[in-house]
């Protein structure tokens, strides 16, 4: 893309570090984008169209200084990589999160494929609380470590999977293969997450955020905070008010319209008051 702002995206992350197409740069953009770009889902809970073409990506995430989910993640991301002249390319994965091991979903999820040399690089900087803050090589069974998580590829007959060490239990985040997927396919998932009667992201706050020293994820008005090192807390938000100040103060929200915003969780009974 040359009318990128490669500029804008490195202020929004605040990155001013190495400029090339190498595995260094890679694994330096893939730490700092999550930590200064938080997932959230505000546009489809208050009903707000989300742009996936570029123009409305670099509004939303660069300009405004927004977050997003991860469409908006990722494809913003594929395209500060191609600016830097990385081989990267777009993939689906069926999110099996929180679902039977052998459950058949969607192909809602998007991640990268970065091709660096002979070797390929899986990366993804919008899976909500357990987003990668590092890409993992494409290297079945090999336990890689990350800023925060470790990680593994397992293989399977006609697939990946995506697995996260927690507490000792590996546990699968999503199943993907290697078939590219395009923007137009994106489009299609996203419309649907955003404006189906049976997407979640219209009834629940998602919301997360990655720091050096811990993870933030807040599903509703419950406040996870998990430290690294294994200890966790939990809170649970009493009003819409101090909901706002959270997502504004520890996640860095930029939250478009906070009164209406307020209302819309009260509306949807994520807090009492």
């Amino acid at each position: 893309m040359s009318d990128f702002d490669l500029d804008g995206y490195f202020a929004r992350i605040g990155y001013s570090g190495p400029t090339d197409s190498s595995l260094a740069t890679l694994r330096s953009l893939h730490s700092a984008h999550p930590q200064a770009i938080p997932f959230e889902n505000i546009d489809a809970l208050m009903g707000v169209s989300v742009g996936l073409d570029p123009a409305s990506l670099q509004d939303k995430v660069c300009k405004r200084g927004r977050g997003g989910y991860c469409f908006e993640h990722n494809l913003i991301f594929m395209h500060a990589l191609e600016a830097l002249g990385f081989a990267v390319s777009g993939l689906a994965a069926r999110v099996l999160w929180g679902q039977p091991d052998d459950a058949v979903t969607a192909r809602s999820h998007m991640l990268l494929r970065v091709d660096l040399g002979s070797k390929t690089y899986i990366a993804d900087v919008g899976f909500g609380g357990l987003t990668l803050t590092a890409p993992l090589l494409l290297e079945p069974d090999l336990e890689q470590r990350t800023p925060h998580e470790t990680f593994r590829i397992v293989e399977r007959a006609d697939h990946f999977r995506l697995q996260a060490n927690i507490g000792g239990d590996w546990r699968t985040l999503y199943r993907f293969d290697m078939q590219r997927a395009y923007e137009v396919d994106y489009q299609v998932s996203s419309h649907f997450l955003s404006t189906h009667p049976s997407s979640h992201f219209l009834s629940t706050l998602v919301a997360a955020r990655a720091l050096p020293d811990r993870r933030y994820g807040l599903r509703n008005n419950r406040l996870s905070i998990h430290h690294l090192g294994g200890r966790s807390e939990q809170r649970e938000i009493a009003t819409a008010a101090e909901l706002a100040d959270v997502l504004e103060n520890q996640l860095a929200i930029v939250i478009p319209d906070r009164a209406a915003f307020e209302a819309r969780l009260r509306q949807k009974t994520i807090v009492e008051t």
